[in-house]
């Protein structure tokens, strides 16, 4: 235990440098083309995602990020803006675009990591979405052109700070992520990427709904979890783990949250406090997901306090959102042609997000 610990630490610590160096370049250019803080958000976001992707990624695997990634952010953007104007229509493109993503995965590797890259972006939408943004700065969100750059950026300091760490870092410690096994073609009819596809459509779909006429702008509380607890479904039991994880990861950082939002932290100190959590978080993810869910409820409290929003005041109904998005989510992988639980623990790709 004490080995993985340590091995974790390494890799938080390369992420998490990752991160800074992305913030810092983010940072820079939103001063230079007087763009808004969202635009820290979306460099954060990616960085911390394709990092894990990205770790034992080939030439060509890079290669394909840097075509794939910047494309997608840019068209992220416009579907962030469809859903702010006409959300029924901008909720089934983003249901689709997951859905496609999963789907993909029949037509082998390869097509399974362009699926991980196209989802990337559209589980960034969710962590800070417009409406989530005070008013002032709602008629500032960044552009395509800017989203496709910062996914450049993004990919350009995860390779950056791999590659250094792979050559001189201890070698033996590189994830084992390199190692994977391949996979036995499957005689389910439907295909299992064709049945996770189905039941990723029909929670997201059931969460933009309920979300809606439940919670208001508050709705991606609701989409995030029947996302994060249905990706990479090794089995109805695996999906129910993931939904009661995530809660209980859920509950535990409400708590912190509400306590670091009674003990007055703000501004800067927020910002490095987020930082603190999110390496944390990451360092014990691999031991529990709960750990991960914890860290970043926490974590995007903070932010949310730094863009203007009273945090305190909307922890319980993150609470409530997560819990209804973690029902719809095992309903739909129990009841929507479920997938019998995998022989063998197979790497899952895929479902790397900010919050997976």
């Amino acid at each position: 235990m004490t080995a993985k610990l340590i091995r974790n630490a390494y890799e938080a610590a390369l992420t998490m440098t990752a991160v800074l160096l992305s913030w810092g370049a983010a940072l820079w250019l939103e001063g230079t083309a007087g763009l808004h803080t969202d635009v820290l958000v979306l460099a954060v976001a990616l960085t911390l995602t394709l990092s894990s992707s990205q770790r034992t990624a080939d030439t060509r695997r890079r290669l394909t990020a840097l075509a794939l990634l910047p494309a997608t952010a840019g068209a992220s953007i416009f579907v962030g803006r469809l859903i702010g104007s006409h959300y029924a229509l901008g909720a089934t493109v983003y249901t689709a675009g997951m859905a496609l993503a999963i789907w993909i995965r029949r037509y082998g590797p390869a097509a399974t990591k362009a699926g991980t890259l196209i989802a990337l972006p559209l589980v960034t939408l969710l962590l800070v979405p417009g409406p989530a943004l005070p008013a002032k700065a709602q008629s500032g969100l960044v552009t395509w052109a800017w989203a496709a750059l910062i996914g450049a950026l993004a990919c350009a300091v995860v390779w950056l700070v791999q590659g250094l760490g792979d050559r001189y870092g201890p070698q033996d410690w590189r994830t084992q992520a390199a190692l994977e096994q391949p996979r036995r073609r499957s005689r389910l009819h439907p295909r299992p990427s064709t049945r996770m596809a189905l039941q990723m459509a029909a929670g997201i779909a059931a969460a933009f709904v309920l979300g809606n006429l439940l919670f208001d702008d508050h709705w991606p509380w609701v989409v995030l979890t029947a996302y994060v607890a249905a990706s990479g479904n090794r089995g109805r039991t695996d999906v129910l783990r993931k939904g009661l994880e995530r809660l209980a990861g859920a509950t535990v950082g409400t708590l912190l949250a509400a306590g670091v939002a009674a003990a007055g932290v703000t501004g800067h100190t927020a910002v490095a406090l987020m930082f603190t959590v999110l390496t944390v978080a990451l360092w014990l993810r691999p031991l529990n997901y709960a750990y991960w869910a914890a860290g970043m409820t926490c974590a995007l409290s903070l932010l949310l306090g730094y863009f203007g929003q009273d945090a305190l005041s909307l922890l319980p109904i993150r609470l409530e959102g997560i819990a209804v998005g973690a029902v719809l989510s095992v309903a739909s992988a129990w009841w929507l042609l479920p997938v019998p639980r995998a022989r063998r623990r197979q790497p899952v790709l895929g479902t790397t997000s900010p919050v997976s």
